[in-house]
């Protein structure tokens, strides 16, 4: 049987170039990998030069299946190429070619794909409607991922900084890292417990603000703190401990960070400190922005305490920007993750009367919204991140079952959210807060996504 060529272009921000050295840098597989596919890198030699290899473990419907890939050509900033050694396909060949844009400043991106399918005669007649659809999600998100992410390059200052960073295994954490370092960033990540001696020697090793041997020339150099570590607030539900845990997480912890922060002679010039919209309590239809006072609740007094804690930094001179950060949606953490299996099983509809506002914002527009705080010396204090145009849990639950072609129906009766989930469920499913992004559209960030259809569609592949 003979081959089959796939080809997709994309017209690209930033030089070729720019372009290129994003895909050349470690990391650009697992950034443009869809968070649909069930795809696992094994290992990898993190490098694009001939030879070197990445193998992978996916799935193809109940089996897994390993993938081996190795680079042939390396043509920087034209070409690079890979090749399947072994895994789903009987053959599959991929080239990157990348060209200058219609202005010196832009870019273009082609990706060429020629394979064949396994199973011979048969298997190319059965197969090819599905992998033609499956090339087609792949590489329009692939795309899309890639043009948004250079796109937020050059919207602002060019400028590589060292970017500490706490919670760099949480969801947020791990995604911003990725896409800083794609970027051109240096990235340092804030640990806690005590560093042991194969951490001094790592070449990756990090800062231990929260040890007892902690020294403030550990931060020497640092251009930005971005403090995203804290107990999940969802994963057990709150006793009396559990709520002092979550407490000691945010604002012990970042208390003590912002003194050994402001104890520096030349400490970083901006604090990007996460923080929640429910920090607003529940309000209704109340429209929320920056200005709105704090409500009334668990989370609310969390919240006040965890940006009161970063008085110290700001005292010192350090430019504090809090993040209240809403509803971040993703197929692979938080709330989403937890929607998806009802929703595709027909069981998916709105918790208790879905009249509560949802306050969404696309995982990726959090991302945004970091690099832009950093890069945007005109930002500070509480910053709303959350998508122009939040929905009701109603309209969440209608949205996301018209995406999967599922019903939407069937409620979640509050008594019995209660009954399960207890003070949590008040707080974080029945609560209704409606939060504008004032200050993120004012000081002129673009979002990827305003809109919860297409935000759904891009992270689903539908």
């Amino acid at each position: 049987m003979a081959n089959k060529r796939y080809l997709r272009c994309v017209d690209l921000p930033g030089t070729i170039d720019q372009a290129f050295a994003y895909h050349d840098r470690p990391g650009a597989l697992m950034r443009l990998i869809p968070p649909w596919e069930s795809v696992t890198i094994l290992r990898s030699d993190n490098s694009l030069q001939p030879g070197s290899e990445v193998e992978l473990k996916t799935k193809l419907g109940p089996l897994s299946i390993r993938w081996l890939a190795r680079h042939e050509l390396y043509h920087p900033p034209r070409l690079f190429s890979d090749i399947q050694v072994s895994g789903p396909f009987a053959y599959w060949h991929h080239a990157h070619r990348f060209e200058t844009g219609a202005d010196p400043e832009s870019s273009r991106m082609c990706d060429t794909v020629d394979y064949r399918l396994p199973g011979g005669a048969i298997g190319a007649v059965l197969g090819a409607g599905k992998a033609l659809r499956t090339l087609d999600a792949m590489f329009a998100y692939r795309h899309r991922t890639t043009r948004d992410d250079l796109q937020m390059f050059v919207d602002h200052d060019p400028e590589p900084l060292r970017i500490a960073v706490s919670g760099s295994t949480g969801l947020v954490g791990s995604c911003f890292n990725n896409v800083a370092s794609l970027l051109g960033h240096d990235i340092v990540r804030l640990l806690r417990g005590e560093p042991t001696s194969d951490d001094a020697s790592a070449a990756d090793a990090g800062i231990y603000p929260w040890s007892d041997s902690f020294a403030p020339e550990s931060f020497a150099g640092t251009d930005a703190v971005v403090h995203l570590a804290g107990k999940p607030i969802a994963d057990k539900r709150w006793t009396p401990e559990i709520k002092q845990q979550i407490i000691d997480s945010r604002v012990t912890q970042t208390r003590a960070l912002c003194e050994h922060l402001a104890a520096m002679q030349t400490p970083p010039k901006v604090l990007i400190c996460a923080s929640a919209i429910g920090i607003y309590g529940d309000r209704g239809d109340e429209i929320l922005s920056e200005e709105s006072e704090i409500g009334e609740g668990f989370l609310a007094d969390v919240g006040r305490q965890w940006e009161a804690a970063c008085k110290p930094a700001e005292e010192a001179g350090i430019r504090v920007v809090n993040l209240r950060i809403g509803l971040a949606l993703s197929p692979q953490g938080g709330a989403l993750q937890q929607l998806l299996l009802p929703a595709k099983l027909g069981v998916n509809g709105p918790v208790s009367h879905g009249k509560q506002w949802w306050s969404w914002v696309a995982l990726d527009d959090v991302i945004g919204a970091i690099y832009h705080a950093i890069k945007t010396p005109t930002l500070r204090g509480p910053v709303n991140v959350v998508a122009p145009n939040s929905v009701t849990c109603g309209q969440f639950a209608r949205d996301l079952g018209r995406v999967l072609h599922r019903p939407a129906f069937i409620p979640a009766p509050a008594p019995i959210l209660r009954l399960a989930l207890g003070e949590m469920a008040d707080a974080l499913l029945l609560a209704s807060t409606h939060v504008v992004p004032g200050k993120l559209q004012a000081s002129g960030y673009r979002f990827r996504f305003e809109d919860l259809t297409t935000c759904l569609r891009h992270l689903l592949g539908k």
